[in-house]
């Protein structure tokens, strides 16, 4: 009876999941024209508490997705535009001295634009290694030490970083390490003709468009913690580590073209973040399991900026998507 009892449970956490979920991503729609693809993938970073590379040419409404979400979530948002002279204190903020009403002279901490719920790092590739490391450590930890004291960032906390893929002048790759660290990378391209019509409507009319507020921070947490609750059967766990094994080039496994353009495959974290995205589809599909399909679905986003390209792969200019896409077709369903 308790048994049962706790499924009706889930099943009714799992329509509100659908309802907020649909609810967010109206909202979105009412301000950000087309890109659907785009803002499923970074909602489910959001819900799976992790955090989104987006890359794409500037102008399509990166910052803009980021503000409407913190509008539609009633959440803060701050943005930094990374620079090459950005310092790490610039982020993560620095001990000043304050004086209080006796006139004696204290440190006191002052928070940084890390201090948000919704951060946007913006084109994080122009700052240098050392401003980049700030971030990804609070994105890691979700903590600032400074002084020997740790802060504790507020919940929840996303990063949004953007990288500009045309000009790479006077950039600083972020290192594959620190890559492996966001839940997805998200490909953003031009708009098509007819949503560009609809931006210019939107845009340069007299009417601007708003998003109104249908979350809150602690919905957003519950949504996670519904998440995590999905089932995943045997199978598509064992489906989930053959795929990341096959993208090694030394693997049995491995397709021919990850045998000869992958240097290296992708890690644990691959894994993790095609198991998080697979359980968002299938809550969204009001399904309280994991299907193969599912996994399929958010593989390209996963796994594209954690293979390391050898040197063959990088004069031929292989598409990482097209080597994911090989590794899916060459890993059978288990039976």
């Amino acid at each position: 009876m308790a048994q049962c009892t706790d499924n009706v449970d889930f099943e009714a956490e799992i329509e509100s999941f659908r309802q907020a979920y649909d609810a967010i991503f109206r909202q979105i729609g009412r301000v950000i024209v087309g890109h659907r693809e785009a803002v499923e993938q970074v909602l489910t970073c959001l819900l799976s508490d992790g955090h989104v590379l987006l890359e794409g040419v500037p102008g399509i409404g990166k910052t803009l997705l980021v503000r409407t979400l913190g509008d539609v979530l009633a959440l803060s948002f701050s943005r930094i535009q990374f620079t090459p002279d950005l310092m790490p204190a610039d982020i993560t903020g620095t001990n000043i001295v304050a004086t209080d009403e006796s006139g004696s002279k204290r440190f006191e901490f002052q928070p940084g634009p890390v201090f948000a719920n919704l951060v946007l790092a913006d084109e994080i590739n122009r700052a240098t290694p050392k401003t980049q490391s700030a971030v990804l450590e609070a994105m890691q930890e979700q903590t600032v030490s400074v002084a020997r004291t740790t802060h504790r960032l507020p919940r929840p906390f996303f990063v949004l970083a953007t990288q500009n893929p045309l000009e790479m002048e006077g950039t600083y790759p972020l290192p594959e390490a620190q890559l492996d660290r966001f839940l997805y990378k998200v490909l953003v391209g031009v708009p098509p003709a007819e949503d560009l019509v609809t931006i210019l409507d939107r845009t340069t009319g007299a009417d601007s468009p708003r998003a109104e507020a249908v979350a809150d921070g602690q919905q957003i947490e519950r949504m996670r913690s519904t998440v995590r609750r999905v089932a995943a059967a045997s199978a598509v766990r064992q489906y989930i580590a053959r795929v990341v094994q096959a993208t090694h080039p030394k693997s049995p496994g491995a397709p021919s073209a990850a045998a000869r353009y992958v240097r290296y495959g992708a890690s644990p974290r691959g894994g993790q973040a095609m198991m998080l995205g697979a359980k968002v589809r299938a809550l969204c599909r009001g399904r309280a399991h994991v299907a193969f399909d599912d996994v399929r679905a958010v593989v390209c986003p996963s796994l594209r900026h954690r293979l390391i390209l050898s040197f063959e792969g990088q004069a031929e200019g292989i598409d990482p998507d097209e080597i994911v896409r090989q590794v899916v077709a060459s890993v059978p369903e288990p039976s």
